[in-house]
């Protein structure tokens, strides 16, 4: 049989909500194929319905020749699948979350060891570490290991690098390749552009209807407007501090003019220095990438700088606090968001800026009037009495930043927030970074995204808990003679000496 994947005028409907329609196409034995589009355009639907999970309302299926409707469990022997937001039990090993998933197949690890050797071994030495306790590149492969361990002949892969860091994610997609050689179909979707190049072909699925299919170069320059818009010139320039140094580096500025202030920072778990005497400043209106690898100490020195943990030794201040002893005050003077949690899905659009604004010890008419205002500028007003849960992704990226930032704080700070999110909604979301820039708000980022370092006045790379490279862009790429960013990065954190786990 030529194809392993037949779809054939799939739909599938919530409601008055079009997930799927009318969708075709095929893949082929042993294709790497991506299926590409923003956020809300059904790719999740699709795998769902593939993997037996969910029905379709219209159309067929079939893996390997059997239909998806109909033969079922035949099917569930053959696929593998890894979802974009549960794949591991947190509170189980790794060796027992293996174990359960070879259960779950009618197998032991014993028996599939072979079809998963190449990937477990790398994390074999911590099977008896929880999963939850895992950096995300480990997650990965454990993860991937649970998908293979009864030998699927098609595998599905619903984003699974999101959040996971470029060198991280690079393994991720050697360890694919080498799938490729044994024959297995793979289905993959991600919002990396690096990765989408990595496969043979790829849809371009968009509002539920498939809008092109191609090879990645075709697609990309088809649909550039919406993978590869063209990047805006968000600001005339950087802060002026940030230019007057013939390297392009930032050089020692005035105390009351830095919004972060850092020295011989440490954070140490035992013997283990997760933070290593890490120094540096950032100032007023300044937008500054905080990078490194999975492990590599950036998430707890975030967690230090935003008053979560204190230091083991060194000193610290954020928009003039101590992080060692005002931590509290630290709270209330600044903004904050995650890419894991930043807004109440079960409260509407009004009530979470009603809430956040509370808890940040706004009054009620300032709050009844920055809320209109708001609501003005999102082209919100509609929708101010929508659960947030109903909202596409972009627009939730939007109102969690607008609320991060509505007590109009001297610097917020952004962990991954544009995780798993396409090219065009990213850059809207860094229209408003800008515009919080020019306002005067510091704009202290960490993201997996190397064009977004890009767009940053300066950037830090942490590897094995130190600072090993800081300055503007420019200047990372001609110290380290590399064509952009993504290189610097992997340049660096291949040095690395520990585990990230």
């Amino acid at each position: 049989m030529k194809n392993a994947i037949e779809v054939n005028g799939i739909s599938k409907s919530y409601g008055k909500v079009k997930a799927l329609s009318d969708v075709s196409f095929t893949v082929g034995r042993g294709e790497v194929f991506g299926l590409i589009g923003p956020d809300g355009a059904g790719k999740t639907s699709l795998y769902r319905i593939l993997c037996t999970l969910l029905l379709p309302d219209t159309g067929i299926a079939a893996i390997d020749g059997f239909d998806v409707v109909r033969q079922m469990q035949q099917i569930r022997k053959r696929v593998g699948y890894m979802p974009g937001k549960f794949s591991l039990y947190q509170d189980l090993t790794v060796e027992e979350n293996l174990r359960f998933f070879a259960t779950l197949f009618g197998t032991t690890v014993d028996e599939g060891y072979d079809s998963i050797k190449a990937t477990y071994s790398q994390i074999e030495r911590f099977k008896n570490r929880r999963a939850g306790a895992l950096s995300g590149g480990m997650k990965q492969k454990l993860a991937l290991s649970c998908a293979l361990i009864h030998s699927p002949s098609v595998l599905f892969l619903d984003e699974p690098t999101t959040g996971v860091d470029p060198v991280s994610r690079k393994e991720f997609w050697e360890m694919l390749s080498t799938l490729k050689e044994r024959d297995i179909t793979i289905l993959a979707s991600t919002p990396y552009l690096d990765e989408v190049r990595c496969c043979d072909r790829v849809a371009f699925l968009d509002h539920g209807q498939i809008r092109g299919i191609g090879t990645p170069e075709h697609i990309l320059t088809e649909f550039s407007d919406i993978f590869t818009p063209q990047r805006r010139q968000f600001r005339d320039e950087a802060p002026q501090s940030l230019t007057d140094a013939p390297d392009g580096k930032s050089p020692a500025a005035p105390t009351n003019d830095n919004v972060i202030e850092v020295e011989h920072l440490v954070k140490a778990f035992g013997t283990f220095h997760a933070v290593d005497d890490i120094s540096f400043t950032v100032k007023r209106g300044e937008i500054f990438g905080f990078l490194g690898a999975n492990g590599a100490g950036k998430t707890t020195a975030m967690h230090i700088l935003t008053g979560l943990n204190q230091p083991t030794s060194g000193t610290g201040r954020v928009a003039g606090y101590d992080v060692r002893t005002e931590y509290e005050q630290i709270k209330k003077h600044i903004g904050y968001m995650s890419q894991k949690f930043s807004l109440y899905d079960d409260l509407t659009v009004a009530e979470n800026i009603r809430l956040f604004a509370g808890i940040y010890g706004m009054k009620d008419r300032e709050i009844a009037r920055k809320t209109d205002e708001l609501l003005e500028r999102l082209r919100f007003t509609e929708h101010k009495n929508d659960l947030v849960a109903s909202l596409p992704m972009g627009w939730k990226q939007k109102l969690a930043f607008s609320v991060a930032i509505f007590h109009e704080p001297g610097v917020v700070f952004l962990d991954e927030p544009t995780g798993g999110v396409d090219p065009a909604t990213r850059q809207q979301f860094w229209d408003l970074i800008y515009d919080a820039a020019q306002r005067g708000i510091t704009v202290f980022v960490t993201t997996h995204y190397m064009d977004e370092a890009e767009y940053c006045d300066r950037i830090s790379i942490m590897v094995d808990g130190k600072i090993k490279a800081i300055g503007t862009p420019e200047a990372l790429k001609k110290e380290f003679n590399q064509p952009d960013m993504d290189h610097v990065f992997t340049h660096l954190a291949r040095q690395a000496t520990r585990s990230s786990d």
